[in-house]
């Protein structure tokens, strides 16, 4: 899973005896007049104002008007993360994990993670369970990773729910529950997770966790599909070629294996090259027609 970088979160407090004004800097910064934003905010971050050191630091990480400075970026996530601000304690986090403007030290991240989550950070508690996950910088361990996941999974993180979800399919750090990696599953795929999406059509295809669907399972297969997820294109030409779900339909689902097959799926090509044979002509011509179609409009309302 990436790592995602925490968006700019600024407090909005006057602070007219810092020598600078932190909301003049605010409303510069909205209007995309950096310079401003960094007059205003630099002496206030020279004498200890720990959000106005974070907005400084993603400032220099984002290259926003100042050249993109790392180690200049680390300074301020430093000097705000040592105030306990939890954003900058994140960001600085990435940055060790990354080995962006330091060396990267995964044992650093892990602390700095923590303190984070600690102050419920949802994306640090989710980098963390990462790092448990994959036992980075800390011995592995499933059980925290999956404690962690639910805390981040809990506060709405897509990305933890989907890997929660993963542990409960596959009874990592907790015993196998298909019904709670279903629900798992679905929160992710409402918010739109494609790999989520398609994992969840898996469950309703196969009946784990929920009764066997196959309607609501193209549902999910085509919504994945529509994100380009070669698997769900490929499913989804198998329904079509049996039937399943949907009515049969060889035109579709040739199209379907077309598609995921020209994106690098084997399983794909060998269908396509089966329902090829069933074909007429006249079918073939449609169906490379709406392949072609279908790609152009970035596989939507195909």
């Amino acid at each position: 899973m990436r790592i995602i970088l925490a968006t700019i979160a600024f407090v909005m407090l006057a602070t007219p005896s810092w020598g600078g004004d932190f909301s003049k800097g605010w409303d510069a910064y909205n209007n995309g007049d950096y310079a401003t934003a960094l007059e205003e905010w630099r002496p206030l971050a020279e004498r200890g104002k720990a959000s106005a050191q974070y907005n400084l630091a993603t400032m220099y990480d984002n290259g926003q008007g100042v050249p993109q400075d790392y180690k200049i970026a680390v300074q301020w996530y430093t000097l705000a993360a040592e105030q306990g601000h939890a954003a900058a304690q994140y960001n600085l986090a990435h940055m060790y994990k990354n080995g962006l403007g330091v060396l990267q030290d995964y044992k650093t991240a892990v602390k700095l993670y923590t303190l984070a989550a600690e102050q419920g950070d949802a994306q640090a508690l989710y980098n963390l369970a990462l790092m448990y996950d994959n036992g980075e910088g800390v011995l592995q361990d499933y059980k925290t990773a999956v404690k962690l996941y639910t805390l981040a999974a809990e506060q709405g993180v897509t990305e933890a729910q989907f890997n929660l979800a993963l542990m409960y399919d596959n009874g990592k750090g907790v015993p196998q529950d298909y019904y709670t990696a279903v629900k798992w599953y679905t929160l992710a795929a409402e918010q739109g997770f494609a790999s989520a999406q398609y994992n969840l059509a898996t469950m309703y295809d196969l009946g784990q966790g929920v009764p066997q669907n196959y309607k609501i399972a193209v549902k999910w297969y085509t919504l994945a599909a529509e994100q380009g997820i070669a698997q769900a294109q490929n499913s989804l030409g198998t329904f079509y070629a049996l039937g399943k779900g949907v009515l049969q339909d060889n035109v579709y689902a040739h199209m379907w294996f077309n598609i995921a097959a020209a994106s690098g799926n084997d399983t794909a090509s060998t269908n396509r090259d089966i329902v090829q044979d069933l074909m007429t002509p006249a079918q073939l011509e449609q169906a490379q027609a709406l392949a072609r179609e279908c790609v152009k409009n970035e596989y939507k309302d195909c």
